[in-house]
């Protein structure tokens, strides 16, 4: 496991029992689609000063935890 997952708390009693950044509300998939969408960690940091870049990491790590465990169908590219 990644040193880095003990910051994400999963709790049925916070925000539905969806994974977020220990001792805050801020969703790990919020800041991985704001990351995806091409935003930077200053803008991240500057709209959530509660965390850190070791909370986005986190976040990040998660992900890719996540990626191992399901398969996410993705349309196959056609060759042109």
């Amino acid at each position: 496991m990644h040193p880095l997952l003990s910051r994400i708390s999963i709790d049925p009693n916070v925000c539905f029992g969806k994974p977020c950044v220990r001792g805050t509300r801020i969703w790990v998939s919020l800041l991985l689609d704001r990351l995806a969408d091409g935003e930077s960690e200053a803008d991240l940091l500057a709209d959530y000063p509660q965390i850190t870049v070791d909370d986005i990491r986190a976040a990040l790590a998660y992900g890719a935890e996540m990626s191992r465990e399901r398969v996410i169908p993705v349309e196959p590219q056609v060759a042109a």
